[in-house]
């Protein structure tokens, strides 16, 4: 009986630490308990006489007791529960106030859509600088000349290079909460030569996530999954994105077409602009040519981009949504950032008439839309 009192005892004791709704529960079971032990002490007799009128008080007493200890167990287990999925929830919140970026772009530029998808995606706010693809006179800070680059100014500024080493980098501040500085040191840049013997920085590791075993179980409950993930995000900048070039660029008038949205879009001078357009368009088929040469695709180009836009839907299956499952992993806004910017091209409209990928494409734009509104 000690024992069971000592644990009424340290259950009162610990109420405060409960919900209101579970204090509520907690006070009405003691009153049950304390009703319980005063109707025992009456006797026999009286337990008797009470069956006799309005039924057993202390068996009333028993069922309030375990009525107000169900009562309780649920509230206990309901608040953890609930503590548990904020949890999960701040695993992926965005630290308040901590980045504030800057990125740097080719509006039309497919490594640079696919950054701008990512932060959309995961609510980061950014300022965006058009540069000017001429002169670059935005970028003349920066020994690195290509675009995309994200500048991060949380401690210390930090520049960021390579849209797949920009996208693990934040991905993985997101999830692990490290600093920057720190997660880029697990990306450190490499010097190799390319097969036409030019220098080029690499990245080997771009496409890892640099997560502990807790963190990696969290956002790949699936081993398959995480593997699956950085094959396709490879697969995006070794040859999803080597195709654009040819299919806008494929004809005289496709290449016009392009031109004209590029100089648009872009950040062009009136004299530049009409150089770009014009000249830009005539130079650009003549590459789009040797571009198919380089990368061995077929006569007609869209049976590649055809091929590849199947591929994709064939991976992700009939039975998910998004290669992520419910949601869009990595993979997912790669591949729609890079196919975007083809829209309102000749190319975009023939690839969504020829293939299956058109019902996951607007899914991806009405996850991103969801995305960019609730934050």
């Amino acid at each position: 009986m000690a024992t069971v009192c000592s644990g009424w005892r340290c259950l009162g004791r610990s109420a405060w630490k409960l919900p209101g709704s579970g204090r509520l529960l907690l006070s009405g079971l003691l009153e049950a308990r304390s009703r319980a032990r005063c109707i025992s002490s009456s006797g026999a007799g009286a337990c008797r006489r009470g069956w006799a009128r309005k039924g057993s008080p202390l068996l009333l007493g028993a069922a309030f007791a375990l009525g107000g200890t169900f009562g309780l167990c649920q509230t206990v287990r309901h608040h953890f529960q609930s503590q548990a999925h904020l949890a999960e929830q701040e695993v992926e919140k965005v630290p308040e106030d901590s980045l504030q970026l800057t990125l740097y772009q080719y509006k039309t530029c497919p490594f640079c859509s696919k950054v701008r998808a990512f932060l959309d995606y995961h609510g980061l706010l950014y300022e965006i600088v058009e540069v000017n693809p001429v002169m670059r006179k935005e970028i003349k800070f920066s020994s690195y000349r290509k675009v995309p680059i994200l500048l991060a100014n949380a401690d210390s500024t930090l520049q960021l290079n390579d849209s797949s080493v920009i996208i693990s980098a934040i991905k993985t501040h997101l999830i692990s909460r490290k600093s920057l500085e720190e997660i880029l040191s697990y990306y450190p840049p490499m010097k190799a030569t390319n097969e036409r013997g030019k220098e080029v920085t690499e990245y080997n590791n771009k496409y890892w996530l640099m997560l502990d075993e807790k963190e990696t179980m969290c956002v790949y409950p699936v081993k398959e999954s995480r593997v699956e993930e950085m094959k396709w995000r490879k697969w995006v900048d070794d040859w999803l994105v080597h195709l654009i070039s040819p299919n806008v660029y494929r004809t005289p008038g496709e290449a016009l077409a392009s031109f004209d949205y590029i100089v648009r879009e872009g950040k062009f001078g009136a004299l530049e602009g009409f150089f770009a357009k014009y000249v830009g368009a005539a130079a650009m088929f003549f590459i789009g040519k040797r571009l198919k040469s380089r990368h061995h695709l077929q006569d007609n180009v869209r049976e590649d981009l055809y091929k590849a836009a199947n591929d994709w839907v064939k991976a992700i299956g009939k039975h998910r949504m998004f290669m992520g499952g419910a949601q869009p992993n990595l993979a997912d806004l790669a591949v729609y950032g890079v196919l975007r910017v083809m829209e309102g091209l000749e190319a975009f409209d023939d690839m969504m008439t020829n293939t299956k990928i058109e019902p996951w494409y607007h899914r991806m734009e009405a996850a991103i839309r969801q995305a960019r509104a609730a934050n």
